[in-house]
């Protein structure tokens, strides 16, 4: 791990395994250990903002060890997606099967939030088969509740934005809920399935 002062209040984290290292820490915090206002995990890095005293803290995680297996897992989260998509056929072009089989692979397949991002409630959802392209040329608008992919991700739109993500379905799911605890419903670290709705 190698820790870089952000700024004069935050850290950043350079791990191999983000995740475990945000389920680690934010343990830490719930139990008053880590004094941090936020934790955000990235795609190589773990963001420690608000640090009251970063040198004391840079000092204490260059030691720092733990058990990712001590950490519980979060429950997995099922969301609802009509699959009717207008990309949905590249994409099964793409991968060389039918769109039916496109269906059954993403449906059995665990995701996991590797990140969040773009948008409030927008998780960057990784374990996809595929390496999907974005789009030559992005969407002026994509509708919420879009379901996409690009690259190795999978998402959903929380709010109407320009994207470049190839469509495959939509879901009813509410995915930003500030009077919710927490307000985004995808956390880093959950698995999330998706069913055929």
């Amino acid at each position: 791990m190698h820790v870089r002062p952000v700024g004069a209040d935050a850290l950043l984290l350079e791990v191999d395994h983000p995740l475990d290292w945000f389920a680690a820490l934010d343990a830490e915090r719930a139990a008053g250990r880590l004094p941090v206002t936020d934790i955000v995990p990235g795609a190589r890095t773990v963001l420690l903002d608000g640090v009251s005293d970063a040198t004391s803290l840079a000092a204490k995680l260059s030691d720092w060890t733990f058990d990712p297996a001590s950490v519980p897992p979060q429950p997995p989260l099922t969301v609802d997606v009509h699959f009717d998509g207008g990309d949905l056929p590249f994409v099964a072009e793409l991968a060389g099967v039918s769109v039916a089989a496109v269906v059954d692979v993403l449906t059995g397949t665990d995701l996991q939030v590797a990140f969040c991002g773009f948008a409030p409630g927008f998780a960057y959802l990784r374990g996809l088969p595929w390496n999907v392209p974005r789009l030559d040329t992005p969407r002026t608008r994509v509708p919420a509740g879009s379901v996409a992919l690009a690259a190795e991700f999978a998402g959903i739109y929380p709010t109407p934005s320009p994207g470049g993500w190839r469509i495959i379905g939509h879901s009813p799911a509410q995915l930003f809920d500030v009077d919710r605890t927490p307000p985004a419903l995808m956390t880093p670290g959950r698995t999330v399935r998706f069913s055929k709705a």
